[in-house]
């Protein structure tokens, strides 16, 4: 016959095994965070976000079109869902929203009109203000209908990759300790028009530039580049400062960028902050594939489990660039001008 003390023991350890087993995905997440689990993304966030942003649904998620916002509505909702801050445009009562809207110049190849960029902050304890951001790009090239069968740029890897890294860091980094560094989470709109929704983010920055230490970029992550090795990400511009290397040492699976020929530093968002003098630089798997910026670029091409593996690797060591005092510089005679 088992005590009354120890039976009641017994069923409060039961009680709690039920519980944990039904815990609430964000809470398990909060948990995984807390305790230093290596490995709080899951692949199966990744695909539901990615999936939804690359659909057919989303017409390519053109530049300046509804669309495009409905993007930015999305990913908004999601930093809403993980317990950010808005940091995006006050309605009429001083009560911000996720989103910021960004008017678009004309060009040869379109009008002007409403792009949008979305935005979420992790408040920091620093009093003095310290930033980093977490940056991607949400918008592609939407639909070309003067193509014959698949007509719809659903953007998989450009750069819907890009805002789900940003969103599942989100998640992880609000589910655990408040860090000593404001993190802000964006998701630019209109990159592949010129680069529009950073411009404007950058001109009217919330934070003054040089409390930001950083803007770390999220540029197609979303299939392996056999010219690194495996299960690695790389970084553009990762001879130009201090920034790659120390991320390495604290765990990053991060190398060199394999294709200098290419230019890509300046081919992503960071590029605007890297004029203004912040060390800002794009992280990214982008082997040259044939699908780039064709309807090709779908869902299906897609490895996940390598998305899933590599963004893991940067968990902590952006954890520790949150809470560090650590501030990366540019090399001597590496800060770009124009």
């Amino acid at each position: 016959m088992i005590r009354p003390a120890r039976k009641a023991a017994l069923m409060l350890s039961v009680s709690l095994l039920l519980a944990s087993s039904s815990m609430p995905a964000a809470a398990q997440v909060r948990s995984r965070a807390r305790t230093g689990t290596s490995a709080p993304i899951l692949e199966r966030n990744i695909r539901a976000e990615l999936s939804f942003l690359a659909s057919d649904a989303m017409q390519g998620r053109g530049s300046g079109t509804g669309y495009e916002r409905i993007a930015a509505e999305y990913i908004g909702s999601q930093f809403r869902q993980f317990g950010l801050e808005a940091g995006g445009d006050a309605d009429a009562s001083g009560n911000k929203s996720f989103v910021q809207r960004v008017p678009l110049e004309a060009t040869d190849q379109a009008e002007a009109g409403a792009t949008w960029n979305a935005i979420g902050v992790l408040r920091g304890s620093d009093p003095n203000g310290e930033t980093i951001m977490l940056s991607a790009h949400l918008d592609h090239l939407g639909v070309n209908e003067a193509l014959n069968g698949d007509k719809i740029f659903n953007g998989a890897d450009d750069d819907a990759s890009g805002c789900v890294a940003v969103m599942e860091l989100a998640r992880v980094l609000a589910a655990g300790p408040r860090p000593r560094r404001t993190i802000y989470f964006i998701c630019f709109g209109s990159e592949e028009r010129g680069g529009y929704g950073s411009r404007y983010f950058i001109a009217h920055s919330p934070v003054p530039l040089e409390k930001i230490v950083t803007d770390f970029n999220f540029e197609m992550l979303g299939r392996p580049d056999a010219k690194v090795p495996p299960g690695k990400l790389w970084l553009t511009g990762y001879e130009r400062s201090t920034l790659g290397p120390e991320l390495v040492r604290q765990g990053a699976a991060l190398v060199a960028d394999p294709h200098p020929e290419q230019n890509f530093f300046q081919r992503s968002d960071n590029y605007t902050l890297a004029l203004r003098g912040v060390v800002a630089q794009t992280v990214s798997s982008f082997g040259l594939h044939p699908d780039y910026h064709r309807p090709s670029d779908e869902i299906s091409k897609i490895d996940f489990p390598f998305m899933t593996r590599s963004l893991n690797s940067l968990v902590r060591p952006i954890q520790w660039l949150s809470n560090s005092r650590f501030r990366p510089t540019w090399l001597p005679g590496q800060a770009p001008t124009r």
